[in-house]
């Protein structure tokens, strides 16, 4: 609560005082914070602005959604949330947050509970990984808003000159071997951020292992499965990719974006997000050559476990109208609302049902294959701890270049360090 505390000092420039803000909004009035989507802050455009204007209107009177615009990067979200809600900002009703947000606010006791009555209504026909994301301690603490996943994109005809089989699960090593033999790229995220992160987690999750083996402990009692053999085959993984040279050649700063560009500019394959095949065209990609299957495989026995990602809406502990924003938030993460999201801005939904809508297979061949993914995807880690371990991690696991099988182990000391205040980030 340390680290809290600090939080709450800095955001007295920006608020009031912690405890002092003006309570004096209307309580009808529901202050949505959202991360960026291509709606932006336009209730015109689809995205959860529109969300907001839309479920305003189906209230009829009973309450009114605004909107605010989060910072573009997770991390950058997380530390303005924070602010606000360590300073019991009152002004903050309802959150998007990303999956990994949940457990640091629960514990803090930043979030409500999500009401009885509406959890089943909530979590309906949603994939499980996110649905359990939502928890926090048995206690649901969040509603699945929409869930996101990465698929493995290739250039159909330079896989086939590799001679691999896509229509059979392929291994890293297989791409690693086939780019290397066609002296072309795999797009990957190993920037020091959260991205890098995300990567890392899916390769120990693929190999059968967990960043953390019992989740909710605390600090001195947690415990870690970097030092495993998972956690080895994945820095072997990575390492090699860099050493190699198919990561590209700045694979220390790829990100989404860069990964993106970098396949699109004619390199074999990619790890990203379903966004992807939208984005590909406006790039001038032909995507007739573009072919898209499961994550890859860390062993060829184990099925991959795809990243998983998303937003979960949480409602602030010092919302002066909770009620009426978990009504809200029922609206927002309707069917319909979830369908018209995924339409409008390419994030995918959480509710399987959509998948099976005929605008949603026509406007995404690949819709079958992200529900799938979302099913088997591998969540990361679930922590009150969750921001230093994972920004403590990419740093020991920086720059991929120099990631061998001791790697594992030292990020594994440098986290507990810095979870008991030895060390710093």
């Amino acid at each position: 609560m340390a680290a809290l505390a600090m939080i709450c000092v800095a955001a007295t420039g920006a608020l009031s005082a912690c405890g002092g803000q003006d309570t004096s909004k209307d309580a009808r009035t529901l202050t949505w914070y959202i991360n960026p989507d291509s709606g932006g802050n336009d209730p015109s455009k689809t995205g959860q602005a529109h969300l907001a204007k839309v479920c305003t209107e189906k209230a009829q009177g009973k309450y009114r959604i605004t909107t605010q615009v989060l910072p573009n990067s997770a991390s950058d979200q997380r530390q303005q949330l924070l602010r606000r809600l360590a300073a019991g900002d009152p002004g903050v009703d309802i959150m998007s947050m990303d999956p990994v947000f949940v457990a640091e606010f629960a514990e803090a006791g930043f979030l409500t509970e999500v009401p009885e009555d509406k959890q089943a209504k909530l979590t309906e026909d949603a994939v499980k990984p996110i649905v359990e994301s939502a928890m926090w301690k048995d206690k649901m603490v969040a509603a699945p808003m929409w869930a996101n996943t990465q698929v493995l994109w290739y250039r159909k005809s330079m896989a086939e000159k590799a001679g691999l089989d896509m229509t059979k699960p392929v291994t890293w090593d297989q791409l690693v071997d086939a780019s290397k033999e066609l002296k072309t790229t795999i797009g990957v995220q190993a920037k020091p951020y959260e991205g890098y992160t995300v990567w890392i987690n899916a390769l120990i999750e693929s190999g059968g292992g967990h960043i953390i083996q019992n989740e909710g402990a605390s600090a001195d009692q947690l415990k870690l499965g970097l030092d495993t053999p998972q956690g080895k085959k994945a820095a072997e993984v990575i390492g090699n990719i860099a050493r190699i040279g198919v990561g590209g050649p700045a694979m220390g700063s790829s990100d989404e974006t860069a990964a993106l560009d970098a396949f699109a500019g004619g390199g074999a394959f990619l790890v990203n997000w379903p966004y992807t095949w939208a984005a590909l065209p406006e790039k001038g990609t032909d995507t007739k050559d573009i072919g898209f299957t499961r994550y890859p495989r860390v062993e060829a026995d184990k099925e991959s476990r795809p990243p998983l990602g998303g937003i979960e809406l949480g409602v602030n502990a010092k919302s002066a109208n909770p009620e009426a924003a978990w009504e809200a938030i029922q609206c927002i993460t309707s069917e319909e609302n979830q369908k018209a999201y995924m339409l409008g801005t390419g994030n995918p939904a959480a509710r399987k049902k959509v998948y099976d809508d005929p605008e949603i297979q026509k406007a995404f061949p690949m819709a079958t294959l992200i529900r799938e993914s979302l099913d088997a995807g591998g969540a990361r880690p679930s922590s009150q701890y969750y921001g230093d371990i994972s920004t403590a991690l990419y740093k020991r696991f920086s720059p991929p270049a120099q990631v061998n099988e001791g790697t594992p182990a030292v990020a594994s000391d440098f986290i507990l360090k810095v979870l008991k205040g030895e060390a710093l980030l």
